[in-house]
């Protein structure tokens, strides 16, 4: 819809506008635009003037009811001006009358091309501009001046120095100091940067870096990795981001989603794989990012993501459920874990199955430890006495967070500490973690060959082998990125080819450490964002503390129980599955069901990433669908001149899939009157057609034509006339408004020997 500018801000259509025309005097012929908010000295004025419409000779109920003046726009129509676009607050919920009135006049009483749309105006006279024999109307707006005429053939005479002259534009926007201010946010907060910032950012870091160090160990096994490849993932894209990211709360790391899609596309060769995915994945996110094809994300509709997330935790839980029970045995889909689980129940470790289950309590109680209130029931700022109290409370409350925070590393140092106790004792009740190789990793290109047993892939073969997932992993990375940014954008803008071309970056990057594919953890954002991140530095820290763990810890990483880590995992993703979402989604609309299931049901059953795409094909079949079937009301109408015919409304664009559709229905609704009356096709909503489309036309023309039966286009756009005209239809009858239809319906009425009625 049109948007207008005003104050430098620009409002949509949706809000509520008053465009106001003024009259064209023949002694001046000169246009007056008024502007409410441009000029306050003139307001009243204005108010004024806009409540009198210079057409019809009277003022106008609407404006008056309304009184609200929003924005000015100069439209010159049949020699004068008048009212002719508003916004009417508490009418049809700001509905347009522009709309309502299917592009005809806005103020007058005159019959409606769509009678189920009229909008009743308490039987004013017609206006003069709508009912004259004439209708050459000239539109002034910003593109330049329309006269209703379609455009001649030499139009595009100057399109050639216009292409030159809209990539020297391109050419100079990229070079802008606003593009790199937008391409490296750091340049825009650096500057800025206060020591206050920089305390709230090394606590953050820290905290965060707490966090990330188990979830990284256990991810890395989630992900079929040794244990060091979720350390290695999880410093080098911090660092990163913090030049490009332009998200504060984003925490870049290994994540469950890409851990488990890593884990299905390795097919058991080895961390090469992993490692050429990540950078894989990061080049089609930098190049996704370049050519901005964000809107690739919208084709994943909320019940598709819903019942991709809510399969994902399931399958991530039922993974970890096997080192919960001490079990060991190959397969990590859904059905063969759980068929593994049958085969070797008898071999389950007590101790493991103990110390597992009693981990998830601790960690899901300790969750809930932060939401404990330990503020006075009183005021809780008051001073005296209650002062020192509500510094203790502050302090515990404090306390309290922080132990509901760090609890992974918590319950994972007090499992590690008591299997090393055990260990002295010479005793082994649980699976250990293992050797965790020490030592930062080698920085080298990702590998592009690998040897596995007796077989060396080259790199198309290992392209080949990982197959959709370096497509599918990048763009569920990007999709859980925006997601966490929007979560914690409070309101502002979120630049998704940025968030792209930053995450795509921290891939390639982390590719040269040897990492698994990474992305926005939604866990670590939430934890950032509570601990009061400043800016996307507070991933320095975080990486600063991986490091230090890979170069000092990891002899100690050895004695931390597998089930220990499944517990943390498990304890994470339970609140990724969004189950409660489908009975809202079955209130609201029970089509939507059908993708959110197809997909869980496909990922659970077979591949994710080949749910994620089913599902998605369903959505996709809906929408065709609805394009392919577009709505045809048919009613009969009167002219002006008393000449009955019959109004088709198509409510959308004319494509291949619904060109036979439209055409039978009008051919149905024609048959049914006896009367070879006019029929008159309104597209004001048609906004654009296709050739085969065009094609159905020319049909529907020659079907008509057959029967003697006139047909009439009304307020067809001139770029779809010029598609209609290509095909060369036996008779093309077209205008843009009410008198040039009343002039047409007359004259076909006479040439069909029909007798207006009386």
């Amino acid at each position: 819809m049109t948007k207008y500018k005003m104050n430098n801000t620009v409002r949509s259509s949706s809000e509520v506008t008053l465009t106001s025309y003024m009259t064209g005097s023949a002694d001046s012929g000169k246009k007056e635009e008024y502007d409410r908010n441009q000029n306050d000295n003139n307001s009243e004025s204005n108010r004024n003037l806009s409540k009198v419409c210079h057409v019809c000779p009277h003022s106008c109920d609407l404006v008056n009811h309304s009184d609200k003046l929003a924005a000015s726009l100069v439209k010159q129509e049949c020699d004068k001006f008048g009212l002719n676009e508003l916004k009417v607050e508490g009418l049809d919920k700001n509905v347009c009358l522009c709309e309502k009135y299917n592009g005809g006049c806005k103020l007058c009483p005159r019959p409606s091309l769509a009678p189920t749309l009229t909008l009743n105006l308490d039987g004013k006279e017609s206006c003069l501009a709508c009912h004259r024999s004439t209708c050459a109307s000239v539109y002034t707006t910003s593109n330049g001046t329309y006269n209703g005429e379609l455009p001649s053939k030499d139009a595009g005479s100057h399109s050639g120095s216009d292409w030159r002259r809209d990539a020297a534009r391109r050419a100079r926007a990229c070079c802008s100091t606003k593009t790199l201010l937008r391409r490296l946010p750091i340049l825009e907060w650096l500057p800025k940067y206060t020591l206050r910032s920089g305390l709230a950012d090394v606590i953050a870091g820290i905290t965060v870096g707490l966090t990330v160090i188990p979830q990284a160990i256990a991810y890395a096994g989630v992900a079929g990795l040794p244990p060091q490849y979720g350390l290695y993932s999880s410093f080098m894209a911090c660092f990163v981001y913090t030049v490009f990211g332009s998200v504060k709360d984003s925490a870049i790391g290994p994540t469950a989603i890409a851990a488990i899609l890593t884990r299905e596309n390795l097919h058991g060769l080895g961390p090469e794989f992993a490692v050429l995915l990540a950078f894989l994945s990061g080049c089609v996110e930098l190049l996704m990012g370049i050519l901005q094809l964000g809107f690739l994300i919208d084709f994943i509709s909320g019940p598709v993501s819903v019942g991709f997330t809510s399969a994902a935790a399931i399958i991530i839980a039922t993974t970890q459920v096997k080192d919960i029970l001490g079990l060991s045995f190959p397969g990590g889909k859904f059905l063969q874990v759980w068929t593994g689980m049958y085969e070797h129940i008898g071999e389950t470790r007590l101790w493991d199955t103990v110390l597992g289950i009693s981990c998830i309590i601790v960690l899901l109680l300790l969750r809930k430890v932060k939401d404990i209130n330990v503020s006075p029931k009183g005021d809780p700022e008051s001073g005296g006495a209650e002062g020192g109290g509500s510094r203790v409370r502050r302090s515990l409350a404090h306390a309290l967070w922080f132990l509901s925070t760090t609890r992974n590393i918590l319950v994972v140092l007090v499992c590690a500490a008591l299997a090393y106790y055990f260990d002295t004792q010479r005793k082994a009740p649980f699976v250990l973690t293992g050797e965790v190789k020490p030592g930062l990793p080698e920085i080298s290109l990702p590998p592009f060959s690998a040897t596995v047993g007796n077989h060396t892939y080259s790199f198309s073969e290992m392209a080949s082998t990982l197959g959709s997932a370096i497509f599918v992993v990048p763009l569920l990375s990007i999709l859980e990125n925006i997601a966490l940014a929007k979560v914690f954008s409070e309101g502002k803008y979120v630049d998704a080819t940025q968030e792209m071309v930053a995450l795509g970056v921290c891939n390639m990057a982390s590719a040269l450490v040897h990492s698994m594919p990474v992305s926005g953890a939604l866990s670590r954002g939430a934890v950032n964002h509570a601990s009061g991140v400043a800016s996307t530095a507070g991933g320095l820290y975080t990486g600063a503390l991986v490091l230090l763990s890979l170069q000092y810890f990891t002899p100690y990483f050895y004695y931390i129980p597998k089930a220990s880590l499944a517990a943390v995992i498990i304890a994470a993703v339970v609140f990724m599955m969004e189950l409660h979402v489908f009975k809202p989604i079955w209130r609201t609309k029970k089509l939507d069901i059908i993708p959110a299931v197809v997909t869980f049901a496909t990922c659970l059953m077979l591949r994710l990433e080949l749910g994620i795409v089913i599902g998605i094909a369903v959505n996709l079949v809906f929408l065709l669908y609805a394009s392919a079937r577009p709505s045809v009301k048919v009613s009969t109408a009167v002219s002006g001149d008393g000449v009955e015919h019959l109004v088709a409304v198509v409510d959308r664009s004319l494509s291949f899939p619904s060109a036979e559709f439209v055409r039978r229905a009008l051919r149905k609704a024609a048959e049914r009157h006896a009367a070879a009356a006019p029929l008159v096709i309104d597209a004001t909503h048609v906004q654009a057609a296709d050739f085969t489309a065009a094609k159905g036309i020319k049909a529907l023309i020659d079907d008509f034509h057959q029967r003697g039966q006139p047909i009439i286009f009304y307020n067809v756009k001139p770029s779809i006339a010029e598609v209609f005209r290509g095909v060369r239809p036996r008779e093309f009858l077209h205008c843009s408004c009410r008198a040039e239809l009343d002039r047409l319906l007359l004259e076909t009425s006479r040439r069909t020997a029909l007798p207006p009625r009386i």
